[in-house]
């Protein structure tokens, strides 16, 4: 059996050569530009959820702050009651005296602790749709911890802000004091004792989240 191959002539197989060569640079062209246009997508979504955390920590921080200074500025008379019946104490002046001041210095007895609403819905929604993934390593590293202290305050002040008090004891003596009761001297630097470390505890938990969020808004000059 004979067969005979048939002869291209040159300008034919020129013709091909120019025709697969447009075909192969039209698929890099369409690739490079499909990973152009990807990237495009994944630097402007990553402004995006930059832009929205900056913003959602921003008003967490300014929260926080004030809420250390309405509770600092809560805390003041609370701690200057309890030095003065401690200085009474250490004097030695009897029970009926050392009433008399508690009952005159008894609008400082009382308990105030204030937290912002820790929201991190900036947050959760760039890890959702994995726009946190296309920011840059240092910033999505502060961001990471300035969210992680977040949560931490949070669930502080949910769960053990008032750990260490004794919210009936002090609910009793306030009653007590309100309707011009005496009462046990040493109970009373015990409750107090109590409400002021519940305080400075909240305080210090929401000045040790301000620290990372600060961090984390330097890289944007806020």
């Amino acid at each position: 059996m004979h067969i005979e191959v048939p002869k291209l002539r040159a300008h034919s197989f020129r013709e091909f050569a120019v025709h697969y060569l447009m075909i192969v640079l039209s698929i890099l062209t369409a690739l490079g530009l499909e990973q152009w246009i990807e990237r495009v997508h994944h630097r402007h979504a990553a402004e995006y959820a930059r832009e929205q955390i900056d913003s959602e920590l921003g008003g967490l921080l300014r929260d926080i702050q004030a809420s250390i200074q309405t509770d600092e500025t809560k805390l003041a008379p609370l701690i200057a009651l309890d030095k003065a019946i401690n200085d009474d104490m250490a004097k030695g002046l009897p029970d009926a005296q050392i009433n008399q001041h508690i009952r005159q210095l008894s609008s400082g007895f009382r308990l105030s602790i204030n937290w912002p609403a820790f929201t991190t819905q900036a947050w959760d929604v760039a890890v959702a749709n994995q726009s946190a993934t296309w920011i840059e390593v240092e910033r999505l590293h502060r961001y990471t911890a300035a969210y992680a202290a977040v949560r931490e305050a949070a669930s502080w002040t949910t769960h053990n802000a008032t750990v260490t008090l004794d919210a009936p004891r002090m609910f009793d003596m306030q009653t007590r004091i309100r309707l011009g009761k005496d009462v046990d001297p040493v109970e009373f630097l015990s409750v107090s004792q109590q409400m002021i470390v519940s305080s400075k505890q909240t305080i210090a938990y929401l000045q040790d989240a301000s620290t990372p969020i600060k961090a984390a808004l330097e890289l944007s000059g806020e």
